[in-house]
């Protein structure tokens, strides 16, 4: 299994762009909150180029537990901070695994933050010092899906 997971994002081009590039990495399903988030919309379906009717969008009303369900059912979990411990590209991702992402502007919840396995940063060699979702995103997805690409090609 390969999920990205998208808390609270509620700008619909960042939703459809995320959605885009779920499609290209070959993602299994997008899964977001049904409140305080943006759901699929005519915007959304435009951005996301046809990604919107071949990813399935699945908004739960309880992403922490969503988020434990999976846990329990052998999907690590890991979620994006500016101030994380770990960086991405130390982290072993070819495993079933749920990419998490936060919202614009305030990133992971705590509650969906506590329950991730590992939380990881982007590495950044620039000046900024946030990348949006939907680049994290980009960013997030091409690394795991290099690493699951590694292991199927040796």
């Amino acid at each position: 299994p390969f999920f990205l997971i998208l808390d609270g994002v509620e700008d619909p081009h960042n939703l459809g762009a995320c959605l885009r590039v779920a499609d290209a990495m070959g993602v299994h399903a997008v899964i977001a909150p049904k409140d305080r988030a943006v759901g699929l919309n005519a915007t959304v379906r435009k951005v996301a180029s046809g990604a919107a009717e071949t990813v399935p969008f699945i908004a739960v009303t309880n992403l922490a537990r969503t988020m434990r369900e999976l846990k329990e059912a052998g999907v690590m979990l890991v979620g994006t901070a500016a101030d994380a411990e770990h960086d991405l590209f130390s982290m072993e991702l070819s495993g079933p695994v749920a990419l998490v992402l936060g919202a614009e502007g305030t990133g992971l919840r705590r509650l969906t933050a506590e329950t991730c396995d590992a939380l990881v940063g982007i590495p950044m060699f620039g000046s900024v010092e946030s990348l949006n979702v939907s680049v994290a995103s980009g960013i997030c997805l091409y690394e795991a899906r290099r690493q699951r690409h590694a292991i199927t090609a040796t």
